[in-house]
């Protein structure tokens, strides 16, 4: 009989570092996914039409897509733990400027700062994981930890927000960050290893000039495609056509110059590296473009709530939840290409009842359903986060984190606004409420398609497990 092989245990202070960051990284997911069923909410009590309300989404977005690129050199400037007490205690700051804002544009001002904090952190908190653990030992057990905010999120997240709406002021969505952010702090200082600095790395103006504008034209431009008239709206092509020159050139500025260049994007020349980015990128169209279309389904073809549609959601992130610890496992022992293939065909075959479905679908077999399609959706992103660090230096892996989380955030934007121009277009003009469910099978077979181009690119993904270093220093099993 075949048996998997096992997989290396996980070193004991990689595993510390990861449980630590994870308590920081949950003030930045639950605001994300408390913030997406807030919009309405924040434009009655503030006066202004939901257009300039949307602000407080998209100025979030756009500073995160900014603060990203510079991890790299901020980490080796400063060193990695202070460069993440740093950009906790900034998250910590503009929550609670959040929370005391006076109306519109002051709260739109206190996210962009908001949203400099938690760029800074996502791709740190890859970072500081994976450079615990000597020559990537059991990096799916230790992504499926550090990315455990981002399971949990969407089940706690609209929960959490949709209780505080119904009961308390909006104003309480941002305290919701204040305990995670002091926890993260304390704990932080306390448990994650000190690294010195590593000299005084010039900055790459020139780099950093390009990137900047280019994302935040191409992620702004993304944001407006929802609206009338779709990519062929001025604000949509040109800034995003702006956008995709300035990262050519920028792409450009960085191969010439591998030794200082804000990010190495020489690591793309590495397999492992460049096919987890291509499927990150298909993975977020996949993943943000179904998460733009559930929530509206169940409120527009089902007739639910913000907070029941929330609800109703709550089987999808249990599922992602589930099969972290399993995914982590077989990507280890088996390898990345497996697994990611086999989750993605689960979330594929989990979408496919939504694309059949109607206003009269009994709503327990829909719910089974996401719990179904959240199992597959944690089986992925697991062995693909993990597979972009096989092999790197202790150097490396800030850059290789920033490439990927560029790559998903990018991927996330392009699919977003693509099954809403979808979803647009099978809607228009639709008269009853089978012609706008009719439109949403259209989106959602959609999506099934970004599923099935992304279990394609997967095979590009190695399909060995990472080999244990000889040198490797003794760690302790993972706890149960």
């Amino acid at each position: 009989m075949t048996t998997v092989p096992a997989a290396p245990a996980v070193p004991r202070r990689a595993i510390v570092t990861a449980l630590v960051l994870v308590v920081g990284g949950l003030a930045v997911i639950f605001d994300s996914t408390i913030m997406s069923i807030a919009l309405k909410t924040l434009s009655i009590d503030l006066g202004v039409p939901v257009s300039t309300i949307q602000w407080v989404t998209t100025a979030y977005l756009l500073a995160l897509g900014v603060a990203i690129p510079v991890v790299g050199w901020a980490q080796a400037r400063v060193g990695g733990k202070r460069l993440w007490m740093i950009a906790l205690t900034i998250f910590l700051i503009a929550s609670i400027l959040c929370s005391l804002a006076w109306d519109a544009p002051s709260l739109i001002a206190f996210r962009v700062l908001q949203g400099i904090g938690g760029g800074l952190m996502m791709p740190l908190m890859a970072t500081l994981a994976i450079q615990q653990v000597p020559g990537g030992v059991g990096l799916g057990r230790l992504m499926a930890m550090v990315s455990l905010p981002a399971a949990l999120g969407p089940i706690l997240g609209p929960t959490i927000g949709g209780l505080i709406l119904s009961f308390a002021d909006w104003r309480w969505l941002f305290w919701v960050n204040v305990p995670f952010c002091v926890a993260g702090l304390l704990l932080a200082w306390r448990f994650i290893p000190a690294d010195a600095p590593r000299g005084k790395p010039v900055l790459d103006w020139v780099g950093l000039v390009l990137v900047s504008p280019a994302l935040v034209g191409i992620l702004y431009g993304l944001s407006n495609v929802s609206q009338d008239g779709g990519f062929a709206r001025p604000d949509v092509w040109i800034p995003v056509a702006v956008g995709l020159v300035l990262m050519t050139a920028f792409v450009v500025t960085q191969v010439r110059r591998p030794n200082g260049a804000l990010v190495d994007v020489g690591l793309l020349r590495r397999r492992s590296v460049a096919s987890s980015s291509a499927v990150l990128f298909l993975s977020g169209a996949s993943l943000y473009g179904a998460m733009l279309l559930l929530p509206l389904y169940f409120q527009i073809v089902r007739g639910l709530d913000p907070l029941g549609a929330a609800l109703m959601l709550v089987p999808q992130g249990v599922g992602a939840l589930l099969s972290r610890t399993l995914a982590g496992r077989f990507t280890d022992s088996i390898g990345a290409r497996f697994v990611a293939i086999a989750g993605f065909v689960i979330m594929g075959a989990a979408t496919i009842p939504f694309a059949m479905a109607d206003g009269a679908t009994n709503q327990w077999w829909l719910m089974a359903v996401l719990l179904v399609r959240g199992f597959g959706m944690g089986a992925v992103m697991i062995p693909v986060m993990s597979v972009a660090f096989l092999g790197l230096e202790h150097d490396e892996v800030p850059h290789a984190s920033i490439i990927t989380r560029l790559t998903q955030q990018l991927g996330g934007a392009f699919g977003t606004a693509l099954l809403a121009v979808v979803l647009e277009l099978a809607t228009d003009g639709a008269t009853t409420a089978a012609d706008v469910a009719a439109g949403f099978v259209v989106a959602f077979w959609t999506a099934v398609g970004f599923t099935v181009v992304a279990i394609g690119v997967c095979f590009a993904l190695p399909a060995r497990p990472a080999p244990v270093p000889a040198s490797a220093p003794p760690a302790v099993a993972e706890p149960a």
